[in-house]
């Protein structure tokens, strides 16, 4: 069964990978348990009355074995760190949409679902991609296999979550960073999103920085970077995302590194009054001192974002 978020508009919300041990992250302290590191807590601290919502990366905090309970202590610190933040979601990592193989989802929709109860977690997404070959983590989610074998075992693994997750699942457009992903298969990948999103009913998640990397790897740069946007399922978009990226040498890389360039706000205007249906836009990955304070780079690009979504916001206030 296919279930679409039923938030209002939300505006601004801030996107966080919070790995363990790492100073940005879970650590597992020998007083106070697992909790968040001083450098999350103080830029939660500093920001967040800027967002909206929040939502975080799923990493695992044991490969060995996968219960809900393990995260307990640590997710309750990370919301007790932000409590003006009202709205939550989930970016999975454990969903593996675009393989090939069967998928054992009954241990991985418990764990979820436990999750989603405790922390109402408003919906779930997920890049469309491989996470997994063989059971066996990629350090870089691949893009799906573009063909008919591919476009099948997309749509029923999302029909598959969909069924089985407690809250809805929104399908993320996947990276393809040069050099960092492979592709396999020759069908355009703006069309088979397209046709995944139409066949399951899934809502979206556009990540900026994802479809300018697949523009650039199809020669669409410059002017040429709003090309074939439109074969996109943009009156399903729920949400979008803007990570920090960089065009070095001519090539696209979607590096997380908190700085926006200004073809993702160029490209993220141009979608606004396209994606009627959009709730939510996303700051991916902050970078942010010990302190809590944003990197300087990353300043005035995201104070642009942050006008954009205001006003974005402001529209239907007013409608």
């Amino acid at each position: 069964m296919t279930r679409r978020p039923t938030t209002p508009r939300l505006g601004l919300g801030v996107g966080m990978d919070l790995p363990w041990g790492e100073r940005i992250g879970f650590t597992r302290d020998p007083e106070r348990g697992d909790t968040i590191t001083p450098r999350v807590a103080n830029f939660l601290a500093r920001h967040q009355e800027r967002f909206h919502y929040l939502v975080f990366a799923f990493q695992p905090g044991n490969r060995n074995r996968l219960r809900a309970g393990d995260y307990f202590a640590a997710y309750d610190a990370l919301f007790a760190a932000a409590p003006r933040i009202e709205h939550r979601a989930l970016h999975h990592t454990l969903l593996n949409m675009a393989t090939l193989d069967p998928i054992e989802f009954d241990a991985v929709a418990a764990f979820t679902n436990a999750l989603v109860e405790r922390y109402g977690f408003a919906w779930i997404v997920e890049d469309l991609g491989l996470w997994s070959i063989a059971g066996k983590s990629l350090p870089y989610p691949l893009p799906p296999f573009l063909t008919a074998e591919g476009l099948a075992a997309c749509i029923r693994n999302v029909r598959g979550w969909q069924s089985r997750l407690a809250a809805p699942v929104c399908v993320e457009f996947p990276g393809f960073t040069e050099g960092a992903t492979i592709t396999i298969g020759a069908m355009d990948a703006f069309e088979f999103f397209r046709v995944v999103a139409e066949e399951t009913g899934s809502p979206v998640t556009l990540d900026v920085g994802h479809l300018l990397s697949y523009q650039w790897s199809q020669g669409r740069v410059g002017p040429r970077r709003f090309e074939a946007i439109d074969r996109l399922p943009l009156l399903a978009c729920h949400e979008i995302h803007l990570s920090g990226c960089q065009i070095s040498g001519g090539k696209f890389r979607d590096l997380h590194h908190g700085v926006l360039l200004d073809e993702q706000l160029e490209l993220l205007a141009y979608l606004l009054p396209r994606c009627p249906h959009l709730r939510a836009i996303t700051y991916e990955d902050p970078r942010y001192f010990e302190d809590g304070e944003l990197v300087p780079k990353s300043v005035a690009n995201f104070e642009r974002l942050a006008a954009m979504a205001a006003a974005w916001l402001g529209e239907e206030a007013h409608a």
